[in-house]
């Protein structure tokens, strides 16, 4: 393989993200592959610990992801929800019974007190990949937005509201803000080639994971490159609510504004070639620039952009 012996670090929400996880899976080494995913989805639900994004990236890679919603298994049946829906059970979240049974195991090994690390790792493996899913925290951090109905939790937001209700602002809250022995070691590694934000939700899915200040601080100091590759095109995101939020926040949608919100943690930023217009703005802050098609449908234009965001690294480097 052309890229045998590199090494990448990944920031990965869920569907947009795990996209470009996906060709960079499939063009390195899984081994040293690391993928530290957002859990500032993650929430109790009919008694069940739920790791929306960790679910995601793992079905992605492992092929078995629902290909039409981006999210789920495919070939799902929905039996036990059907019976949880005549018992009477709020059921505003879907859970297929494939889905629900990884989320049966996890929740036992929650109880018997594996670290959701630990439990990753193990589900990882029975799914046959030996790429490093990494939680970006073993304890709960909830993703809050205030909107023009008050505080709401995110799947409340995202999922039951479909995120409708206006934001104004997002936060983070946990009892304990750590960084896991396994993040730490991976974004630590000598021999690491470079960092790459993959193209999810930056206030969503990427905003969580840099709340930890440890990870923060080390993806600043780093000095191998680090990429960026932006969620806009144009002036619409290219999966979710991204351009919405940004809106609401007051923030202009645009490429330039991706690079902003990440200035001093990133060393360059890959966006669509309709962008184009934006690239001397973008340099004028220091950071370089690289035109591409972001939007990706296939296996094959998955690892196209992971092959260029490797390559752009490669550039910086030299």
């Amino acid at each position: 393989m052309k890229y045998d012996n590199t090494k990448i670090v990944a920031l990965c929400g869920g569907i947009g993200g795990s996209k470009l996880a996906l060709g960079l899976n499939n063009i390195l080494k899984q081994k040293n592959l690391s993928i530290i995913t957002n859990t500032g989805d993650d929430f109790l639900y009919l008694g069940f610990y739920i790791c929306p994004d960790i679910d995601t990236v793992i079905y992605t890679l492992a092929g078995v992801n629902n290909p039409e919603t981006g999210w789920g298994r495919e070939d799902e049946t929905w039996k036990t929800l059907d019976v949880l829906k005549e018992l009477g059970a709020d059921t505003w979240f879907q859970l297929g019974d494939k889905d629900l049974a990884l989320h049966l195991f996890r929740s036992k090994e929650k109880r018997k007190g594996e670290l959701l690390t630990t439990i990753t790792r193990k589900i990882s493996k029975k799914f046959g990949l030996s790429t490093n899913v990494l939680p970006m925290s073993n304890h709960m951090v909830q993703t809050i937005l205030e909107t023009s109905e008050g505080e709401i939790s995110f799947q409340d937001y995202f999922v039951r509201q479909k995120h409708k209700p206006k934001v104004s602002n997002i936060s983070f809250k946990s009892k304990k803000p750590v960084a896991t022995e396994a993040v730490n070691k991976a974004l630590l590694d000598k021999d690491l080639d470079g960092i790459i934000f993959c193209p999810s939700n930056p206030f969503l899915s990427i905003d969580p994971i840099l709340s930890i200040n440890r990870i923060r601080k080390l993806i600043e100091k780093h000095r191998k490159p680090k990429v960026a590759i932006s969620p806009i095109v144009g002036h619409e995101s290219v999966k979710g609510p991204t351009s919405k939020l940004m809106k609401e926040m007051g923030i202009e949608v645009s490429a330039l504004s991706i690079a902003k919100h990440y200035h001093g943690l990133i060393d360059g930023i890959i966006i669509d070639k309709s962008d184009e217009k934006q690239i001397e703005d973008i340099r004028k802050m220091g950071v370089k620039v690289k035109l591409a098609e972001i939007i990706v449908n296939t296996e094959e234009e998955k690892m196209r952009l992971a092959e260029e965001s490797i390559e752009f690294i490669q550039e910086i480097a030299l």
